[in-house]
């Protein structure tokens, strides 16, 4: 049997169509299928598994799949780390075309030359391997790596000086309010193996089907910057103590939040269920509002960023379980977008509690028990409140539901209605806690008056509102 992981996405279209065009029709893929286990038409040799696209070098280097399609941004993020890997680039599959920039906001720093002069270089990316490559390279004097979940577009110039992000070309970059400082590499989607699957006989068939449909495999790898000298010095923004920071969510909690906010008087313009632009307008005086992804609040909290954010608890808990000592809590707890946090395991385990589960693994001879989870951190916590025994953690970005049983024992997720837990043949098994929408801060008011007073009424506002829901 060949395993081959498929990315979730936006590529799936593109993926599908070039499958197809090679004889392997993977069912469902194409139309987006909640399924993440997905056959192959009239193939029973291939097996196909939806991943997100950062974990797909992940699955291939520890030998889960045989082969995977993914940027080549993701390769090299993995690789600059862990560069000894046993992932062979086959080829560029030329599409899903998505080069990475170091960029800056407009205006800020125009040119890689600059940065030198900050006093710290802040940096915010999705891939931070590749960013603290390019701080490296550029001998940056001093700098900073924030690793976010995403929309780091947005972070210039007031949370970073520079991003190391995906776009399409230069245009799409100023778009979004950025000029590219440096091109780091020229990404698409390709066609990896794990070497040692390279020399299964059963491989020969699917690359021959497969192989055609790329380009050569010519892989520049990451162009990084050379040693960075100025003697010209560049202002850093500096923050408006007078105004409030208010954080809002992109993705599903948006539409909880927005209705919350209206709740609480509060209309944001740009930002409603059909819209989201990065930095909404209010005409609360004295008041500043962004939008991040939720997964990062409680940090930006935490380092006095933002002052308030709408985020979910899950997020707050998971960033509490990572660094206990935080000052980022719970403010308002909103009553909306609530789910359950759950252990998960395969519906075909016969087991009602945790404990029960924890002894058929270990009469199954299992030498560790396999804890997959996007919340790294809770799950790791999980693991040592219940005694797990011998376990470990596998931080992944999402696709989740298609690990369990094959590549987890174990996942903890977020269920609303269970309903794609039962369409993955999963069951939730363990309650860790009920997590809805809340408005998190820091434990310390600010010291500024009008910044107090204003965080108050907000605070105030959304307690009405969270009554109303």
């Amino acid at each position: 049997m060949v395993k081959i992981a498929l990315p979730a996405g936006d590529l799936r279209a593109p993926v599908a169509e070039a499958l197809s065009s090679a004889g392997l029709v993977v069912d469902g893929y194409g139309e987006g299928s909640r399924a993440y286990r997905l056959p192959v038409a009239d193939r029973e040799d291939v097996s196909t598994r939806v991943f997100r696209e950062r974990d797909i070098p992940i699955q291939v280097a520890l030998g889960n799949y045989d082969l995977g399609i993914c940027n080549l941004a993701w390769v090299e993020e993995m690789a600059v780390r862990f560069p000894e890997q046993p992932i062979v680039p086959l080829c560029d599959l030329g599409i899903g075309s998505a080069d990475l920039f170091a960029a800056s906001a407009i205006g800020h720093v125009d040119r890689i030359t600059q940065l030198g002069a900050l006093p710290v270089v802040r940096i915010a990316s999705e891939y931070p391997n590749i960013a603290e490559a390019f701080a490296l390279a550029a001998r940056l004097p001093i700098y900073r790596v924030q690793a976010v979940w995403g929309s780091a577009d947005g972070y210039p110039p007031e949370d970073a000086d520079v991003v190391v992000v995906a776009a399409s070309d230069a245009d799409q970059l100023e778009a979004q309010g950025l000029v590219p400082l440096d091109h780091l590499l020229r990404g698409s989607a390709w066609l990896i193996a794990n070497r040692d699957s390279l020399r299964r006989s059963q491989m020969r068939s699917i690359l021959t089907a497969l192989v055609p449909l790329g380009r050569s495999a010519v892989i520049t790898g990451l162009d990084l910057p050379h040693h960075v000298t100025t003697a010209v010095k560049v202002p850093q923004p500096s923050r408006d103590k007078d105004k409030l920071r208010l954080a809002v969510p992109d993705g599903h909690q948006q539409r909880h939040v927005v209705q919350a906010l209206r709740d609480a008087g509060l209309n944001l313009g740009g930002y409603d269920e059909s819209q989201c632009v990065r930095r909404p307008t209010t005409e609360v005086e004295g008041l500043e509002v962004k939008v991040v992804r939720p997964q990062d609040m409680p940090q930006l909290v935490a380092l006095g960023q933002i002052d308030l954010g709408a985020a979910g608890r899950d997020c707050l808990m998971e960033h509490l379980h990572r660094f206990p000592s935080s000052p980022a809590i719970e403010l308002v707890d909103l009553q909306r977008g609530q789910y359950n946090l759950s252990a998960v395991v395969s519906e075909d385990l016969e087991a009602d509690t945790i404990g029960d589960a924890v002894e058929i693994w270990r009469k199954a001879g299992r030498p560790f028990i396999r804890v997959a989870s996007e919340f790294a951190g809770t799950a790791d916590y999980y693991a040592r409140s219940r005694h797990l025994w011998r376990y470990r953690v596998i931080p992944i970005a999402g696709a989740s539901e298609g690990f369990v049983p094959e590549d987890a024992e174990l996942l903890i997720e977020g269920t609303e209605t269970g309903k794609t837990l039962r369409e993955n043949r999963l069951k939730p098994i363990d309650l860790l806690y009920r997590s809805t929408t809340c408005v998190i801060g820091h434990s310390e008011p600010p010291l500024e008056a009008g910044r107090r007073g204003l965080r108050d009424e907000l605070l105030a506002a959304f307690a009405a509102a969270a009554r109303a829901a």
